[in-house]
């Protein structure tokens, strides 16, 4: 079977500054991978890549046949724009976009996949709330009711458990191990090592560039944990691009 994701020598940054140097490696269809690193490490950047969200400077980022269609994308919340006057039900209906258009309907039989979604995170009768008046972990589950309605193959999940509770926590990773036991891709990017190691077998550990990819427990030491840090700490942010950066991608 083919990855649902290859990156062949992938660098990606902004206004041709790098902010992921040479990334090379295979994502599997219904594999579960934690993407972990130190602030600055490009984690952000990367997910962007992959949801085409940012262009690759170099190399490339190839989706194994799969289209914006078919990936989920959940932000970090401090993304999202919580003065925008909008309601939980409106906001969590934007993930039937992918079946109803951007200007479709939503009728009686997508009002209820709205409100199950709602019901599956938790969130019964906040539908008329608006997103402004939800706490982190309201708003968390909000995010994750409209990845759900999305019904992705690829699901990319930016810093969902970060900053809420641990209630919270654990009840959205059991949609993240169902994802999961339903063959779909999830990459997650985490901060938490020991949620990272009792949950997720693979792991991709980045400091700009990738210092270790594979089982979570040959990449989790504390000596990839440590050159991680250091990698991130001497990285100067006013260096100009790498010269092998400007080289044209490789074929596949």
């Amino acid at each position: 079977m083919s990855a649902h994701l290859t990156f062949r020598d992938v660098t990606l940054g902004y206004d041709r500054h790098p902010a992921v140097h040479h990334l090379s490696g295979e994502v599997a269809p219904g594999a579960l991978v934690a993407l972990v690193g130190p602030n600055g490490a490009g984690k952000s950047t990367l997910f962007r890549g992959i949801v085409g969200m940012l262009k690759p400077l170099a190399g490339s980022i190839s989706l194994g046949g799969l289209d914006a269609r078919d990936i989920a994308y959940l932000p970090q919340s401090v993304d999202i724009d919580r003065s925008f006057p909008i309601s939980v039900f409106d906001f969590v209906a934007t993930g039937l976009w992918r079946s109803s258009g951007l200007f479709g309907g939503i009728g009686k039989q997508r009002q209820a996949k709205v409100l199950a979604a709602l019901a599956a995170v938790g969130l019964n009768g906040f539908e008329r709330r608006t997103i402004g008046t939800l706490s982190g972990g309201q708003m968390q589950r909000m995010l994750f009711a409209r990845v759900l309605l999305q019904d992705a193959r690829l699901i990319v999940l930016d810093e969902p458990f970060n900053a809420i509770d641990a209630k919270t926590s654990a009840d959205l990773l059991k949609l993240v191990k169902h994802w999961h036991a339903e063959q779909r891709t999830v990459l997650a990017a985490l901060h938490d090592m020991d949620l990272v190691r009792a949950n997720f077998p693979e792991t991709v550990l980045l400091a700009r560039e990738p210092v270790a990819w594979g089982a979570t427990a040959q990449v989790l030491t504390s000596d990839n944990l440590l050159v991680a840090r250091r990698m991130c700490e001497a990285f100067d942010d006013s260096a100009a691009l790498c010269a092998a950066d400007h080289a044209p991608a490789r074929a596949a």
